[in-house]
């Protein structure tokens, strides 16, 4: 079985899965000043994979990451994000 955003989407809306995305928000916020863009690996934290890459990509949806292609990996701890242009 692998990832898929449409079924992990929701897990992203509970009370954990609220308390992640803010960790992963915060945590992207902070690498990405201090690098200029961030690995999903590096913004994996406690808890379900699958559910911190859900709140990885309802970032890039609300439009506060933008996903960078990796020519290297397709592995989803190696997708690469930074801060949108404003």
């Amino acid at each position: 079985m692998s990832y898929s955003y449409a079924t992990e989407r929701e897990k992203v809306f509970t009370e954990d899965g609220q308390v992640m995305f803010l960790k992963i928000r915060d945590k992207a916020r902070s690498l990405i000043e201090q690098a200029g863009a961030v690995t999903a690996g590096n913004l994996m934290v406690t808890g379900d994979g699958w559910t911190a890459l859900a709140c990885m990509d309802r970032l890039v949806e609300l439009g506060e990451l933008v996903e960078v292609p990796n020519p290297v990996s397709k592995w989803g701890q190696h997708r690469i994000f930074v801060r949108p242009q404003r």
